[in-house]
């Protein structure tokens, strides 16, 4: 699935070839993706006022609404002539006179919703801070994991406790924090968690700049693949000698997910 970096790395793509540009219609090929796409007739003629993110939802601002798309598992997006032909799985253009904004998307797992008020919507109403504001830091979670015997990597994966710190960073974050991903939120000292919100800033601030991760079904808008996935340092290890002592990578099911961490380096 597309993380945050992702998600940020193709809305600094597209935002450009959208801001100020004027809707010339809205072409719905397969509206059954992971909700319903709705009538989006009202778009025509109306003037695209920024692009936003919020967690992994891009936001796409009119005067009169907002546009919300999810790239699911497997969805990707492109700003390319209106006349090119569609490919499979091209589920929906926003046309912007002779370019579009196209959403490719083969497992249908995304999302094109329509809303009056976006942080009043269901979908991103109640979500935590970003991770790269102001507002999440180490006593941010201390507040969030006094008294819980949840495992630290599942607390940082909740997003009502901060967005967008998916399986890949979330790893790689407690990894650099020296961190186990089991270990119990409510017995980590405020220290280890201000260098923990502090890590997770680091890797998402750094994945960003260069362009997101590489995973199996994500290219970013320019079609190219990101580039940070050859820097990770357990995430996808799994058996391999930890670049900082040389012990294995070692892998655990925490919160139904595969969690690879070095059990030198992280306590």
């Amino acid at each position: 699935m597309p993380e945050l970096p992702e998600v940020e790395t193709t809305r600094r793509g597209i935002a450009p070839h959208l801001t100020g540009q004027r809707v010339s219609d809205c072409v719905i090929r397969q509206p059954r993706l992971r909700w319903p796409i709705p009538d989006l007739g009202h778009l025509r003629g109306r003037v695209v006022q920024g692009v936003r993110r919020r967690a992994k939802y891009l936001l796409i601002d009119f005067d009169h609404g907002t546009l919300i798309i999810h790239l699911g598992m497997s969805g990707s997006l492109r700003v390319l002539p209106c006349a090119n032909p569609p490919r499979q799985h091209d589920h929906f253009d926003l046309c912007l006179g002779k370019r579009c904004l196209r959403m490719h998307d083969p497992r249908r797992f995304g999302a094109v919703l329509w809303t009056d008020d976006a942080l009043q919507h269901p979908r991103l109403r109640g979500l935590g801070p970003e991770p790269l504001s102001d507002a999440f830091n180490g006593r941010h979670l201390q507040h969030h994991a006094r008294g819980r015997k949840t495992a630290i990597k599942n607390l940082i994966m909740n997003g009502s406790v901060v967005v967008g710190v998916g399986n890949i960073y979330a790893s790689e974050a407690l990894f650099m924090a020296g961190i186990h991903p089991q270990r119990a939120s409510g017995r980590i000292a405020l220290p280890r968690l201000e260098r923990l919100s502090d890590t997770i800033k680091h890797v998402l601030t750094h994945a960003i700049e260069r362009g997101g991760t590489t995973l199996r079904d994500f290219l970013n808008e320019s079609g190219e693949p990101g580039y940070f996935a050859q820097e990770l340092l357990v995430y996808g290890r799994a058996g391999e000698p930890c670049r900082q002592c040389g012990n294995l990578i070692l892998t655990r099911q925490i919160g139904q997910r595969a969690s690879a961490y070095c059990p030198h380096c992280q306590h």
